[in-house]
């Protein structure tokens, strides 16, 4: 999502070459997930020739709300501020021993 939403709009070529250098890819994997994501509304898609034209349905702002909304939901039973504790008390500890607690 973080090359198409730095492209803007982009077909699976767009986005493999994009992302060469630093996460390759290969070319069959961004299809399935743009697939997938175009199949659960997250991205839009429209033929352009022969390839798929696909583009962000949602900002990058909205999906990190939504994430979030999930996170809270499936693991702090829906309370901000049970997250917001447990980020607190992994701050303190990163503070104290270099790094957060793996539990």
């Amino acid at each position: 999502m973080n090359a198409l939403w730095r492209l803007g709009e982009a077909t699976v070529r767009d986005i493999h070459a994009s992302l060469a250098n630093t996460r390759p890819r290969a070319y069959t994997t961004i299809m399935t997930i743009l697939d997938r994501l175009a199949q659960k509304g997250v991205v839009e898609r429209k033929k352009a020739g022969r390839a798929w034209l696909y583009k962000p349905h949602l900002s990058a702002d909205q999906a990190r709300t939504h994430a979030v909304a999930r996170l809270v939901e499936g693991f702090f039973q829906g309370s901000n501020d049970a997250l917001a504790s447990h980020l607190s008390r992994l701050s303190g500890s990163a503070q104290t021993n270099g790094r957060p607690d793996r539990e």
